[in-house]
């Protein structure tokens, strides 16, 4: 690894605005837990004469980068200034069903002016992510439409990787309003995107120099919208998905990330100039989804270069010899599909023909087994779809097989199926369901109970 390891204690985070930020706020030792996360309305400026009022994480989006060691036992005060219950999910940590964050797991609400104390090990290891899991249904200020959403880096015991230094990218969007789709429904669309709070060109550039070798962690913290992002003259050598390292580190022209997901890939800084890091669809990019890259004693205008390809493939970064397959102990079909609620109504969403909360037939994990998931899409829309507390291992997408790739949020594309298998070693209720605010909303939810 080039260059030394930044320690947790005293940590100066070099990011990007508002990482910057983040970085002058990583969350501190406070008297009565080892760190605070605060949860108030605050006026956010995502560029100039472009101010809005969110609910967010201590006054600032993306709250601030809360970066811990493997194993580490840490207590998390959360104060809830709203006039309203919240709840903080600790997205991709391995934890208890109590403190995992989510109210249909059992875990405790933080009351309208009042504190909760949550205590856990952080592992694993690797980039996560900590936001808000209350329903927003068509208020469009609260859940994943709000602000709140920060970082979480839990540091590995041993990181043999070759990079020179980090950079934390969060995606978002702004002003969320209903639009009407083909057949009449109704889907979520948006005025605004930032990255680190910040619409392209209102923030601070990422400043790099000739020859670094840039980790890169990208989080898609949107509601409801899968990105692609380019960082224009370079490519990304992807090394982690969901903060799990992957079998191959394959190079992309593009990153695809669905709603959740994470993707952690280096990047060599060797074409100097200034570039646009940011979505590959123009008009989302033109709305403000991107970030300028400046190399050292280079100005001018941020280019931007169309990427050679937009392709994608989970598999690519698997294992390359792929072996017989490992049978299952159990296998749990799990089919998606929606029902048309009427002109200018969201869809419904079910799970083997049943809306969430209504009682899910067989949904019931063997612990200590391996359990194969079938997600079998009968949509007409991509679903990433998020299992708490656990990854699973992708086994096969539509019939082709691969291993080594473990995820905890994955993007099943219309029309398609895909087996995954996971190990039951978290034993409690675990939620799994679309991470689309509005899918999820409309009963795109299951919770698994655990049996022997």
């Amino acid at each position: 690894m080039r260059g030394t390891r930044r320690e947790f204690l005293g940590l100066a985070v070099r990011a990007i605005a508002p990482l910057a930020l983040m970085g002058r706020n990583v969350l501190r030792a406070q008297t009565a837990a080892d760190y605070s996360i605060e949860i108030a309305e605050t006026e956010w400026e995502i560029a100039p004469k472009k101010t809005m009022r969110v609910a967010a994480y201590g006054g600032h989006v993306p709250g601030s980068l809360l970066r811990v060691k493997e194993g580490q036992r840490v207590a998390i005060e959360i104060v809830n200034r709203l006039d309203r219950p919240e709840i903080v999910h600790w997205h991709g940590l391995w934890i208890p069903s109590d403190v995992d964050g989510a109210m249909e797991e059992g875990s405790p609400m933080c009351p309208a002016g009042g504190k909760v104390l949550v205590k856990f090990s952080a592992k694993p290891s690797g980039m996560h992510w900590y936001h808000t899991h209350t329903p927003a249904g068509r208020d469009l200020k609260r859940g994943m439409y709000s602000g709140q959403f920060g970082v979480l880096y839990v540091e590995p015991r041993e990181n043999a990787g070759a990079y020179d230094r980090e950079e934390f990218v969060v995606l978002h969007e702004w002003e969320p309003y209903f639009t009407a789709t083909d057949d009449g429904a109704q889907e979520v669309a948006y005025r605004y995107g930032s990255v680190n709070g910040k619409m392209l060109g209102a923030g601070e550039p990422i400043r790099v120099k000739t020859g670094e070798r840039l980790l890169m962690h990208v989080l898609n913290a949107s509601a409801t919208v899968t990105h692609w992002v380019v960082l224009a003259g370079h490519s990304f050598e992807v090394v982690a998905l969901d903060g799990r390292p992957v079998p191959t580190q394959a190079k992309v022209s593009a990153l695809r990330l669905g709603p959740a997901e994470r993707v952690s890939a280096i990047v060599e800084m060797n074409a100097p100039g200034v570039w646009v890091m940011g979505e590959a669809d123009a008009k989302l990019r033109g709305a403000g989804m991107g970030v300028v890259v400046e190399y050292a004693n280079q100005t001018g205008a941020a280019k931007w270069v169309e990427p050679s390809s937009l392709a994608w493939d989970y598999a690519a970064f698997g294992d390359s010899s792929v072996r017989e397959d490992v049978k299952p102990d159990v296998t749990i079909p799990m089919v998606f599909t929606s029902k048309f609620q009427g002109h200018g109504a969201l869809n419904k969403w079910m799970i083997n023909g049943k809306s969430f909360p209504e009682q899910q037939s067989g949904l019931v994990f063997q612990q200590g087994k391996r359990n194969r998931l079938i997600f079998d899409n009968r949509s007409t829309d991509d679903h990433p779809v998020h299992l708490h507390r656990h990854v699973y291992e992708l086994k096969f997408i539509n019939s082709v097989a691969t291993s080594g790739v473990f995820k905890d949020t994955m993007i099943v594309k219309a029309g398609t199926r895909v087996e995954v298998d996971m190990v039951a070693n978290n034993p409690g209720p675990t939620l799994f369901h679309c991470h689309q605010q509005d899918h999820m909303d409309l009963g795109f939810m299951a919770l698994f109970q655990y049996g022997s």
